[in-house]
């Protein structure tokens, strides 16, 4: 059974973040909130726990996974950014928005399958960044749900999710998905309206 660790949304206390980021080093698989929907996620760079989160979520190693970043500056790492991305990207961020961007070497092979392109998040919440800032690198980011479910009670995530390390309890999260806007090929594509507006972007 997971175990579950309750973390206040706005201010998260430093103790249990490091409790948090303790069970990704040691390859655990985490159910976490974000700005919208809970998400499941791992260290990316654990091979181990990135196949274990696509067994969790009975998904197809061909289903793309995004991850989050704590910040555009460690966002550049992960993706190559050009000044006009970058201009529309800080704007935008923190905030309910994936983009899906042209992937440097920095990013594991296991997440890129057989594209060039890899999908990034900076969520505005604060446990996630709390997460991924001790951490020192992103975490894996999939909805915390199974296709054509929609859960934002933990409780309900507990009962789904058992064989996960440790869910974390932040109150109800989103039932709305964050947008996704592919930026890969210099242009503004929408792959998904979510929760981010998409007005006066394209």
């Amino acid at each position: 059974m997971a175990k579950r660790l309750n973390i206040h949304p706005t201010h998260p206390e430093p103790r249990k973040i490091l409790e948090v980021v303790d069970v990704l080093r040691r390859g655990g698989v985490i159910a976490y909130p974000t700005d919208t929907v809970y998400a499941l996620g791992c260290d990316i760079r654990q091979k181990k726990a990135v196949d274990e989160v696509y067994r969790l979520k009975r998904m197809s190693k061909e289903h793309p996974v995004a991850f989050v970043c704590p910040d555009l500056g460690d966002l550049a790492r992960f993706a190559t950014v050009d000044d006009q991305t970058y201009r529309l990207m800080r704007r935008l961020l923190p905030g309910p928005y994936t983009f899906i961007l042209p992937a440097t070497r920095e990013v594991p092979k296991i997440l890129m399958m057989k594209r060039k392109t890899v999908g990034i998040r900076v969520p505005h919440h604060e446990v996630v960044l709390a997460i991924v800032r001790e951490l020192g690198g992103p975490i894996v980011s999939t909805s915390a749900a199974f296709e054509g479910e929609q859960l934002n009670d933990p409780d309900d995530i507990m009962l789904r999710f058992k064989e996960a390390d440790l869910v974390i309890d932040s109150g109800w999260g989103s039932l709305e998905p964050s947008t996704v806007l592919d930026l890969s090929d210099g242009k503004v594509q929408v792959v998904r309206e979510g929760a981010g507006p998409v007005d006066g972007l394209i």
